[in-house]
């Protein structure tokens, strides 16, 4: 937008102080409700993976594979699927616990563009959020590990919750994978290079909180292992 056009638009017209306050108010109801609702559903499901990516994913695409993949293969070693329930990633995800007749539930966000459910979920296991921060609650509460795939914004906000929960031990320590090394590694060098080595802002150690891989066998083992080596079984928290 030029500065022409900019100051052709109308001014913002800005709430009063009255008026934030009475929406902020009946806001509460809705959040509750949102609440209620994904912790009613989601208790019924048991241990679940959560799995995150692009909803612009193309079946075509190697990732969308690789996510219908790991998503088989956690059903089949007694995982549930968690995904945002939309196209792309999610679509996989989904489709993959469907492909073994296994459990998965859709977090749908409403959005006005992209995000709308895939038809790889039983109409009871999708809940729908107009509040990114109860989905993302959900997404966390539940969920036994994080599978983390190609993605944009969202996918990245996402991984980096986790990851500041689990560093500031607000959340127990839980299995955490980044699946495409090429499409991660550029990311981490600058957080080793940049954020590590020259700012200190991080620990070497925070490295220690994920794998990075290719291989869904690798990242079942992994996770598999977690619980092995802390001699817990996968549960709600």
């Amino acid at each position: 937008m030029s500065l022409e056009d900019f100051k052709k638009k109308k001014p913002f017209k800005q709430k009063n102080w009255t008026q934030v306050n009475a929406s902020n108010s009946w806001s509460m109801f809705r959040i509750m409700s949102e609440f209620v609702d994904a912790y009613d559903k989601m208790d019924k499901i048991g241990p679940c993976v959560s799995i995150f990516g692009s909803a612009r994913t193309k079946p075509e695409n190697p990732y969308y594979q690789l996510s219908v993949k790991i998503a088989e293969r956690l059903v089949e070693e007694g995982y549930g699927v968690i995904t945002g329930g939309g196209p792309g990633i999610m679509e996989a995800g989904n489709l993959g616990a469907q492909n073994k007749n296994g459990k998965s539930v859709g977090l749908n966000i409403e959005l006005p563009f992209e995000q709308s459910h895939n038809p790889y979920i039983d109409a009871d296991k999708l809940i729908s959020h107009h509040y990114f921060f109860v989905r993302k609650v959900c997404f966390v509460k539940y969920a036994q590990s994080f599978v983390y795939l190609p993605g944009g914004f969202g996918t990245f906000d996402e991984l980096f919750e986790v990851l500041t929960l689990v560093q500031t031990k607000k959340i127990d320590r839980v299995p955490i994978v980044l699946l495409g090394k090429s499409f991660w590694q550029g990311m981490l060098d600058w957080m080793k290079t940049e954020v590590l080595d020259n700012q200190k802002n991080i620990g070497e150690n925070d490295f220690d909180l994920f794998l990075v891989t290719d291989d869904v066998e690798e990242a079942i083992t992994y996770i598999n292992a977690f619980y092995e080596q802390h001699d817990l079984a996968p549960n709600f928290s």
